[in-house]
């Protein structure tokens, strides 16, 4: 058994060591994004934070055509379900 609570109970012994041993230099040799884009990402971002988002044009048309699509589904589900319709068997 391994103490290393992220390993399973069939890692043990040295491949645990190993593993863990990758899992640390995999953490601590990691690339960040040079400091020139993590400067433009942040301001970008705290630019964006206040804005509200925005609706999608045609909103109405958007709702009527899904509730128009869920309801013919839903009817065509009743009808099968009723043996008629053309998934009635």
């Amino acid at each position: 058994m391994n103490d290393h609570g992220e390993l399973g109970p069939e890692v043990t012994g040295e491949e645990a060591a190993e593993l863990m041993r990758l899992a640390e230099r995999l953490q601590h040799e990691r690339p960040l994004p040079a400091a020139a884009f993590r400067g433009a990402l942040g301001r970008h971002l705290a630019t964006r934070a206040g804005a509200q988002p925005q609706r999608p044009r045609r909103l109405g048309a958007l709702i009527a055509g899904f509730a128009g699509s869920g309801t013919l589904l839903l009817v065509l589900g009743a009808l099968g379900a009723a043996g008629t319709g053309p998934l009635g068997a």
